[in-house]
């Protein structure tokens, strides 16, 4: 799956901004390989400004490709979670290439809603003193620990949802989550196993109910048919007064 872009067009004019294939989440510590491609820099925009860039990748890279109909006019490598180039009309240019290679970075704080993002990217177009958004990427980090423990809740909400509802499974689950927000990945993927098994416990019990109801069902009809038989061939042999 591909990560999601967050973009917003505001004096930065005509540029066209085509956002690199990224994965919709990461394992922390992982490297993610991405680029953006800007199309148009120069187009209803100043002949210079700078273009500025942001990520929470740590051991990151920038390689910044300026190019002309498909020829490299320039390449700058920057090696800091930010950088700023200034663009010339000038020197030329109809195409930027932005290439970010870098490890997803920890997880600051667990949330179980909304998942935990990092920003993989973040550009802004700077014309003197304004500053406009350009595009932007958030991409969901986790560990091995928190992602089986948010799969295990997961589990347990579905099987939560399938019964319709269970009060004593929901607060299970609602101490998950909260061991989960607390970084206690095993106690949370432990209840949110206990939180499904009584989802699932309920759901069975509820069936044998059915079951059970349904059967009693089909006896008593047995029983009143079978005694409306009796009845009326009891009626049929019994000697009528006039005979």
């Amino acid at each position: 799956m591909l990560a999601l872009s967050l973009t917003t067009v505001g004096s930065a004019g005509a540029i066209s901004v085509a956002p690199g294939d990224a994965p919709d989440e990461v394992r922390v510590g992982e490297t993610v390989t991405t680029t953006v491609t800007i199309e148009d820099p120069f187009v209803d925009m100043p002949d210079q400004w700078t273009l500025q860039g942001s990520t929470k990748l740590e051991n990151v890279s920038w390689t910044v490709t300026v190019l002309q109909q498909g020829d490299q006019v320039n390449q700058t490598v920057y090696g800091e979670q930010s950088f700023e180039q200034e663009l010339d009309a000038s020197s030329g240019g109809d195409t930027i290439e932005v290439e970010i290679t870098g490890d997803a970075p920890p997880v600051d704080n667990y949330t179980y809603h909304p998942r935990e993002t990092f920003t993989l990217y973040d550009f802004d177009t700077v014309q003197g003193s304004s500053t406009s958004d350009l595009n932007a990427s958030e991409v969901h980090h986790y560990t091995n620990a928190s992602r089986d423990a948010r799969l295990a809740i997961e589990d347990a909400e579905a099987a939560i949802n399938e019964t319709g509802g269970n009060s004593d499974a929901e607060a299970q689950r609602d101490r998950a989550v909260s061991a989960y927000e607390n970084s206690n990945f095993g106690n949370a993927e432990s209840l949110a196993g206990d939180a499904q098994s009584q989802a699932e416990q309920a759901q069975q019990s509820a069936q044998q109910t059915q079951t059970l109801l349904m059967a009693a069902g089909a006896l008593l009809v047995v029983l009143l048919v079978g005694g409306g038989i009796y009845y009326w061939r009891a009626n049929q042999d019994e000697p009528t007064k006039l005979q």
